[in-house]
């Protein structure tokens, strides 16, 4: 596979129906979508607006009906951007880009991206601003959503959008029989933290040969909150760094990894991941008191019990391996079908409590894609959940029904039918 064709399959070149008038474009996609899930349970737990980290959001409501239920939404996310030849070969872009669900924003008080790029074919390319990281977009496209494994994409201890942030990307070097692009990507979150400064580091290659595209990222994570939910944004421990600083003591977490695509003849192309994990915990702290007491954003807490300093409810270090496979046929120009699976691994931890992460999950899709050409899919797909045991979910998921809307704690196994359809422009 030519690198020109590598680059454009991993999203460093894309063909889309945009909008252009002068020097700006509008690029996105509307997304609509719908499933029938078995053994869902509406509202199950106890506290339905907990976040899974709290132990009062472990409870369910015992009695409740659950079965089948139909779900369905729509995502819309435009990119506006203004692109400028400069002198000596040099161009300029900026972009804005947001992403709603359902009419909402799909992460209340984050920006997908608002950045500024000055790009050189000989010197390489330098960002700065807002935008998604390495770490979350490279597994999601075109790996993960090829083989309808966004659950892979979308889980672990990556960060996904990037807050005062900076970015250099190489050009493409030639090095063992093959093209190679590497860049490194460093992040402030919100200035406003003194004590607990966030800070973000990122490195990223791509590396194709013929049939081959191989690609490895690491990722590293301090101070902001922590999270197993790769869409989460690198910002601060919470939103209120006048008031939390001096209360909190901070917290790390960050990936190491693998992807890569092999082309077997013009027919087949096999996808493969791996991603190892790393969260350092956070201790559950209530910032405010009161019934209404807030709290920061714990992680894997040992909730009742104390440190060997006397600190109450002291988060503890995990570290997991996730995987994901997948395989897909051309059938012709417009068909073609895909398998996939993802396995969300067992955390390695010395927290006494369990939190999940004697947990694993296995994730698995047969669909079919079909291309109408000028920037419309469509597709359909049969997947199915099952967890290694009942009970809390791994703690590489962000909740216990996260991805298949079928909770860990209600029952051990699940399936769904999606459709989907998708217009990029």
């Amino acid at each position: 596979m030519p690198i020109a064709m590598a680059t454009a399959l991993l999203g460093l070149a894309s063909e889309t129906q945009a909008f252009e008038y002068g020097p700006f474009s509008l690029t996105g996609f509307v997304k609509a979508y719908a499933s029938r899930v078995s053994n869902h349970c509406e509202r199950c737990q106890r506290d339905p607006d907990a976040a899974r980290q709290f132990i009062w959001a472990d409870d369910i409501v015992f009695g409740k009906e659950f079965g089948s239920k139909t779900q369905r939404g729509i995502q819309v996310q435009p990119t506006l951007a203004a692109n400028f030849d400069l002198p000596q070969g040099f161009k300029f872009s900026a972009a804005f880009a947001q992403r709603w669900r359902d009419g909402d924003p799909d992460l209340p008080g984050v920006v997908y991206e608002r950045s500024a790029t000055l790009k050189h074919e000989y010197y390489g390319s330098l960002v700065i601003g807002n935008f998604v990281s390495r770490g979350w977009n490279r597994p999601d496209s075109p790996y993960a959503s090829d083989v309808g494994q966004t659950v892979f994409s979308d889980s672990g201890a990556a960060y996904g959008i990037l807050t005062h942030a900076l970015r250099y990307t190489s050009r493409e070097l030639y090095v063992m029989d093959g093209n190679l692009v590497l860049e490194g990507t460093y992040a402030q979150g919100d200035t406003r933290w003194k004590r607990n400064k966030p800070e973000f580091f990122e490195l990223w290659a791509l590396w194709g040969q013929g049939p081959w595209v191989i690609e490895a990222v690491a990722q590293s994570g301090k101070n902001s909150a922590p999270a197993a939910f790769a869409k989460t944004a690198f910002k601060g421990l919470t939103y209120f760094p006048d008031r939390d600083d001096a209360l909190l003591n901070g917290n790390s977490q960050g990936i190491f990894m693998l992807l890569t695509k092999y082309q077997i003849g013009s027919e087949y192309e096999v996808s493969a991941g791996l991603r190892v994990n790393r969260w350092s915990g956070a201790y559950a702290v209530a910032l405010t008191q009161g019934a209404q007491a807030e709290w920061n954003n714990p992680f894997n807490v040992n909730w009742g019990a104390v440190d060997a300093k006397g600190v109450a409810n002291p988060g503890y270090s995990a570290r997991s391996t996730d995987l994901m496979l997948g395989l897909r046929k051309y059938i012709n120009r417009e068909w073609q079908a895909y398998a996939g699976v993802t396995y969300l691994g067992e955390a390695s931890t010395a927290n006494p409590r369990e939190r999940g992460q004697s947990n694993t999950a296995l994730f698995g899709s047969l669909g079919a894609r079909y291309d109408f050409g000028n920037g419309l899919t469509a597709s359909a797909a049969l997947n199915a959940v099952h967890y290694g045991r009942k009970g809390l979910a791994p703690l590489s998921m962000p909740a216990h029904d996260a991805f298949s809307n079928i909770d860990s704690r209600v029952a051990r196994k699940g399936h769904w039918v999606s459709f989907e359809a998708n217009y990029k422009f």
